[in-house]
């Protein structure tokens, strides 16, 4: 039996079939999406500029997820659905930069009220919704798979670092692990000061804690460090953009 999720509207709901998961129609390479990273992200930094010129090849990779529907979902494997949602999200988070460049910041896009993760961009099984209804409502709330904040990305340099290669059913287990581990070992993500006995860690661990069954073992998984008996400080999150050094 194969543990899979269909969206209708605004919930992820889980449901139970039996059998083996074929995922029809869609092609689970995630190739059209793959090509663009690999054309525009080098060491986690995107060339926006690049991208908002030739926003074809993006444009026909979230055309095709849009078209995929509840039936095929249905017959996904779980890690199938989570690599669809992850690229999902970071391919409308691109799509939205791009509409919106020159940004020096995804936090300049929207308003007080309706900022970037609340305007309607994702195009998901017939609806519209927005990135943190994505985030929050479906794969928070429907996996528990802490992994997934080393792996969704935000467009700022505080964030993990976007990957050059989209994520695979075949290979997501393989890259959430790398995506923790760089996380871990970059200044961003973690800065262990043990001779002042403190760690300082990304706000990533301060806003979603909870969804960490423990943060310490966590890290000591992910990183090899054993943090324990270490006070926590929190790295003031930057928000700039992850862009690409160079002229715009």
């Amino acid at each position: 039996m194969n543990r899979t999720c269909t969206f209708r509207r605004s919930a992820w709901l889980c449901c139970v079939v039996a059998g083996s998961a074929v995922a029809q129609g869609f092609d689970q390479s995630h190739a059209l999406y793959d090509a663009v990273l690999k054309a525009h992200v080098v060491a986690g930094q995107v060339d926006y500029k690049a991208l908002k010129a030739d926003p074809a090849p993006l444009d026909r990779y979230l055309a095709a997820t849009a078209t995929v529907t509840e039936a095929q979902v249905e017959t996904w494997t779980q890690p199938q659905q989570l690599a669809f949602l992850i690229n999902l999200y970071n391919a409308a988070t691109l799509k939205l930069i791009i509409n919106h460049y020159p940004v020096e910041s995804i936090k300049d896009i929207g308003g007080w009220f309706k900022g970037p993760w609340d305007q309607p961009v994702v195009r998901l099984l017939g609806d519209t919704i927005t990135l943190n209804h994505l985030e929050h409502d479906i794969l928070r709330k429907q996996y528990e798979e802490p992994r997934l904040h080393m792996a969704l990305v935000c467009a700022a340099k505080g964030c993990p670092p976007l990957r050059a290669d989209a994520y695979t059913a075949e290979k997501l287990d393989e890259q959430l692990n790398d995506q923790a581990r760089v996380y871990l070992t970059s200044p961003a993500g973690m800065r262990v000061e043990r001779d002042r006995g403190v760690v300082y860690l990304s706000a990533i661990f301060k806003w979603y804690g909870r969804d960490f069954a423990s943060v310490p073992d966590f890290i000591e998984r992910h990183s090899g460090r054993d943090i324990g008996g270490l006070k926590i400080r929190y790295v003031d999150y930057d928000w700039s953009l992850n862009e690409q050094d160079g002229p715009r």
